[in-house]
């Protein structure tokens, strides 16, 4: 997403900032087109694939009238850039139907230095997104141990979208070796499955996040981004939307691979499951000793979650 000035409704800077566009009202690649109504959306959506560039004014922000856009110069050869006045608006632009648009116009920085500062953090999450953050490899561990943990805490992490059969997220009592701790996606004859969750575990384990750093499960809020692994190996980020925290009874259930070994403490519950190396889900209450499952290795050091070079113990 390319960041343009507006100076044609704020006024062209004594001196044009480095690697933003000037938008001044008039340019032979961009046709500009206020949206006020139907009518007018029409008109925006003839133009699509005549021009090069589609400016896009909106006296009352509809984000409906944003995602017709959006679908309709997919492909098209035309790109869109939307005036933006109010940072809120940011988000619905730059994720319209996933894909968002080509550019946002923006007021002078010097005025609105929040907007621009939330431009930049988008601009530059799409680049690391795009180009991968470098996430640790699905492993295999051998069950060690299954043990009684007592009563503790655990966290129901609620993500915003359904998960699908064979994802989930990586937790566990230490950093080096995560266990994938499966959706509930599973049905059951006395529960109703709850595709958007994953029964975590005890608060104190680690979770992998969206950017590749650690937190606890008790430091988890609403927003936060994830990273959800699947069996096939692939990774992607999903936004949490609640944290659902329970004293229940927990289990331990201790494992190895080569020369790492971790523990999760997950609630004793026939619907909390890990992954087999077959890349099937089972229940924490059938897992026994000599069992493989799924995990994710970290031989890094971490210090407030990021990933340092240096030697830990975690017991």
């Amino acid at each position: 997403m390319e960041l343009w000035l507006d100076a044609e409704m704020y006024g062209r800077p004594t001196q044009d900032p480095d690697g933003v566009r000037v938008w001044d009202g008039s340019s032979p690649d961009v046709a500009m087109v206020e949206i006020t109504d139907a009518r007018a959306q029409k008109e925006a959506i003839s133009l699509i694939g005549s021009v090069p560039w589609i400016l896009i004014r909106c006296e009352d922000w509809k984000m409906i009238s944003l995602e017709n856009l959006v679908a309709s110069s997919r492909g098209s050869g035309t790109k869109l850039a939307i005036a933006v006045s109010k940072r809120v608006e940011l988000q619905g632009v730059a994720f319209a139907l996933q894909h968002g648009v080509d550019a946002v116009a923006l007021p002078p920085e010097n005025k609105f230095p929040d907007i621009w500062s939330a431009a930049r953090s988008i601009v530059r999450d799409n680049g690391d997104r795009n180009s991968g953050v470098d996430l640790p490899s699905l492993s295999h561990a051998r069950i060690t141990s299954v043990t009684e943990g007592g009563i503790g805490e655990r966290a129901c992490v609620d993500l915003t979208e359904r998960l699908l059969e064979g994802e989930g997220i990586v937790a566990g009592s230490t950093s080096s070796c995560l266990s994938l701790i499966h959706g509930e996606t599973i049905p059951s004859q006395y529960v109703p499955t709850r595709p958007f969750r994953i029964n975590a575990g005890a608060i104190h384990s680690y979770v992998i996040m969206g950017d590749g750093t650690t937190k606890y499960l008790s430091e988890l809020e609403s927003g936060d981004r994830v990273s959800v692994f699947s069996v096939d190996g692939s990774i992607r980020e999903a936004t949490i939307g609640r944290l659902k925290i329970e004293r229940r009874p927990l289990l331990k259930i201790s494992f190895e691979s080569g020369e790492f070994t971790g523990n999760v403490m997950v609630q004793q519950a026939e619907t909390v499951r890990l992954i087999s190396s077959d890349s099937k889900p089972i229940s924490a209450t059938d897992i026994s000793q000599d069992d493989e499952i799924i995990v994710v290795i970290d031989n890094s050091m971490r210090h407030i979650g990021s990933a340092v070079s240096g030697e830990v113990r975690e017991l």
